[in-house]
Parts: C-alpha cells; structure tokens; sequence
C-alpha cells in the first residue's frame, strides 16, 4: 500500500488557549495512537498531527474527551487533500506567519461583502471550497478579517498559517 495514500493530518482547535483545554502534544499522540493510528508525528501545541491512518473526528474528539474531559473541534484531511489546499495558494509564502489558511469543513458560504468591508488595503484573500488564504503584510494579530474570517465563511473552519502548513507537509513527507 502506498504510505501516501493513508497519510491524514489532523487539526484541533481551541486547545492549549488561555491555559484552557490542556492538551499535551505527548498525550494528543497517545491518543492517536492507542485509536489504532501509526507514526504518529505531532507540531507544536496548537494540536496539529501527522499519522497513519483514517480515523474519524467524531472518535477522536470522543477520545480526547474522554482522556480530557473537554471536546476539541477536530478535522482530519488525507495528505492528498491537504497538499491540493497547499498547491492551491497564490501568495507569497517567504514569511508564513503573514498568510493563514483556513482548512473548511465543507464548501464556504462565503459573505464576500462583509470580507471585503473588514478588509484593509494591503490584505488580500482567496477563497476556495475547501480553505481560504489571507495574506496579510501588515500582520494577522490586527486584522480584523482575520478575526471574522469562520463566521465570513460561514462553515466551521480552523486555520493554521504558513509556516505550519509547511512543516506539517515535510513531516508527512519525510
């Protein structure tokens, strides 16, 4: 079987924010694993994970709950899908932590109007059905945009910037 084809990142959201929701990287892989997932590779504490394996969300988001005692937002993407998201951006990536992707659930419901009202000049954006990039030079932090970007989509949403999107690629592609 080609390693590739059963390679998925998984992403949470709202863990380790504000000392809420705890989640150590070690036990977010503990988890993965005992769930039947194989080399198993987790990046930074935002709960980002490259393994073997197509696990469901709603059984990982039981599992952590169950270890945990809260419910993480979980979404889980094939390797493939997640580099066609990564291939798919059309702005510069030489400093990453000025371009955000948002990773959709399903396909954006999108208020084009209110993104284009929250917008500054300098920011750009593209949205796709399956994620939406903001490239933002003067910074995410301030963007007011960015702030709005899930309820603008319209569809749950989590977003990673560039940098880690970069490296969760070079992990599942060692």
């Amino acid at each position: 079987m080609d390693k590739g084809s059963d390679m998925h990142i998984v992403l949470l959201r709202g863990i380790n924010v504000g000392g809420h929701n705890k989640l150590p990287m070690a036990e977010f892989k503990d988890v993965l694993t005992g769930l039947g997932a194989r080399d198993v590779q987790t990046y930074i504490q935002s709960g980002n994970a490259v393994m073997q394996g197509d696990i469901a969300t709603s059984t990982i988001a039981d599992a952590i709950e169950a270890a945990k005692g809260f419910r993480p937002a979980v979404m889980t993407v094939s390797l493939e899908a997640f580099t066609e998201i990564a291939n798919a951006n059309s702005f510069p990536t030489d400093d990453g932590k000025l371009l955000h992707v948002w990773f959709l659930t399903e396909k954006p419901a999108f208020d084009f109007a209110k993104a284009n009202a929250l917008a500054i000049p300098s920011e750009q954006y593209l949205v796709t059905d399956r994620a939406i990039y903001l490239h933002a030079p003067d910074g995410i932090g301030r963007s007011k945009l960015a702030a709005a970007m899930e309820k603008i989509a319209g569809v749950p949403a989590t977003a990673r910037n560039w940098n880690t999107v970069a490296k969760l690629l070079a992990l599942a592609n060692p």
